[in-house]
């Protein structure tokens, strides 16, 4: 009688939540989030409430270094995920690792996986999630406000008529920069720019200082890091000191807003193409 009982519960359940009469939010009060990004998504559609655990890497907004860990994103401990008992798990194609859905799902934990990898697929993606979780009109505007911006400045070129060339630096020393494929070349390219180092091998390459020299970007961003930047990069920029940017004081340290696929692109993006002459 009793497995009657839960199995006509369920099903109700289904039918009420496929109606519409459940919200579908209400089935996940303890999420786990595997990406720094997932969780910054998951604060601006409003969920913080219902995080029970999150990455080592998980640090904005504020409240979001309260919450348990679990460890990285490439090596999160499935031991410490089990320990929170969560109801969903929130992975990434970009940055989890792949065996972990399916060794979750094992595991009987229902898991989701957040596919968007690249700046205009970031809106469709928030969509999708949202209306996972029952909250697809947080969700809608949202994306709307991300679409608004990447639309207001796509194309947009600088007063100078040409395409001005760009080095985005990640680490100064070895010296680190943002290459194809990540959030920060998509931008440059919506802001008209071009990423000199475009053409790498990678994502985030190991770059030399002869190549830069060679390129002699018209502008180099320096991101923020877990030091001071502005400290760390002078040794750098000494031995740059023949590039135009240095010489023209086209130098400018910027925040790590566009380090995650989540709702900072926004500032992101508005944060250099106030730079940009």
């Amino acid at each position: 009688m009793r497995l009657l009982l839960d199995s006509l519960l369920v099903s109700i359940i289904l039918v009420l939540t496929l109606a519409g009469v459940v919200d579908a939010g209400e089935r996940y009060r303890r999420i786990v989030s595997l990406a720094p990004s997932i969780t910054e998504i998951l604060f601006a559609l409003g969920l913080e409430e219902s995080i029970a655990g999150v990455t080592n890497f998980c640090d904005y907004p504020p409240e979001a270094k309260t919450k348990p860990k679990i460890g990285g994103m490439s090596n999160p401990s499935v031991e410490a995920i089990l320990r929170l008992s969560p109801d969903l798990v929130i992975l990434t194609t970009d940055g989890n690792p792949k065996y972990l859905e399916s060794r979750l799902g094992g595991l009987g934990i229902r898991t989701y996986v957040f596919r968007a990898r690249r700046i205009s697929e970031l809106p469709g993606g928030i969509k999708k999630l949202g209306s996972f979780l029952g909250v697809p009109n947080e969700a809608g505007n949202l994306s709307a406000r991300i679409e608004t911006v990447l639309r207001d400045y796509a194309g947009k070129q600088p007063s100078t008529g040409r395409s001005q060339k760009v080095l985005f630096i990640i680490w100064p020393d070895p010296l680190i920069v943002a290459g194809p494929g990540t959030e920060i070349d998509d931008v440059l390219g919506i802001l008209g720019l071009q990423n000199i180092a475009h053409d790498a091998p990678n994502n985030y390459p190991r770059y030399s200082l002869e190549e830069v020299i060679r390129r002699d970007p018209d502008i180099i961003f320096i991101g923020k890091g877990h030091a001071d930047m502005k400290e760390v990069a002078g040794r750098i920029l000494k031995r740059l000191a023949s590039l135009r940017a240095v010489k023209e004081g086209s130098v400018y340290f910027v925040s790590d807003a566009l380090y995650r696929l989540g709702p900072r692109v926004i500032e992101g993006i508005r944060e250099l193409a106030g730079y940009l002459k």
